[in-house]
């Protein structure tokens, strides 16, 4: 019996050194592949990557995560989401091809790392929104004290959700039962995208807008999807 204690402890002991290399490798890829003056965060490591609006949000929560185990200052992480927000709630947004970062709320699959702008012909990405905004809202929560920095990052956080449009990017109108497109591009609109349908990653895209607080799709949209 004490031989099997020990050996589940071990097997315990090596599986947490193994979530904690994982953890710290996700946080370093986060911190370290990112533009600190804006806070997004590369694609892929490889020279030249744009940011993508999805690791970006997968990094906030990272981030958040360094803090619990110690990999970097409260406020110096504080100050990096703080930076991101206000690169997405600044950046310009419209009906132009080019020179900015979304459009109704929702924001480019891909954007430039210096100028937090639409590159690669990219679209308006439905799903990549949500994932940022599951890293935005993530990093409202935590970040929930009374420094100055920290009550900019929920208000920025609050601002960022409710002025995405959902229902520009559903495929109909309320109050019938409504999809979400996958993308839409200037010019062409959401020609060549279909809609999220089916039991996949879409899950936290409808949750988000079905519970939106400005701009809600119905709630039998989830049975819908």
């Amino acid at each position: 019996l004490a031989s099997c204690f020990a050996m589940n402890a071990a097997r315990a002991a090596t599986t947490d050194a193994i979530l904690d290399s994982l953890q710290y490798g996700a946080f370093r890829y986060a911190w370290d592949e990112a533009n600190p003056a804006n806070g997004l965060i590369r694609d892929r490591s490889q020279s030249g990557s744009p940011s993508s609006i999805a690791a970006t949000g997968f990094g906030l929560s990272t981030i958040c995560i360094g803090v619990d185990h110690g990999w970097v200052s409260r406020s110096a992480a504080a100050s990096r989401v703080l930076a991101a927000l206000q690169t997405f709630w600044n950046g310009p947004q419209g009906t132009a091809a080019s020179g900015t970062i979304g459009y109704q709320g929702l924001f480019y699959h891909f954007l430039d790392l210096n100028t937090a702008t639409r590159t690669w012909s990219s679209e308006l990405s439905t799903i990549d929104t949500a994932l940022l905004l599951a890293g935005i809202l993530d990093a409202r929560q935590f970040f929930g004290g009374s420094d100055p920095v920290e009550v900019q990052i929920r208000s920025l956080a609050d601002a960022i959700y409710g002025r995405v449009n959902w229902t520009f990017v559903s495929t109909c109108s309320p109050p019938c039962c409504t999809a979400i497109w996958m993308g839409w591009k200037p010019g062409t609109g959401f020609s060549g995208f279909g809609a999220w349908f089916g039991y996949n990653e879409a899950m936290i895209l409808y949750l988000l807008a079905i519970g939106s607080p400005t701009h809600p799709i119905p709630g039998c949209s989830w049975s819908t999807w």
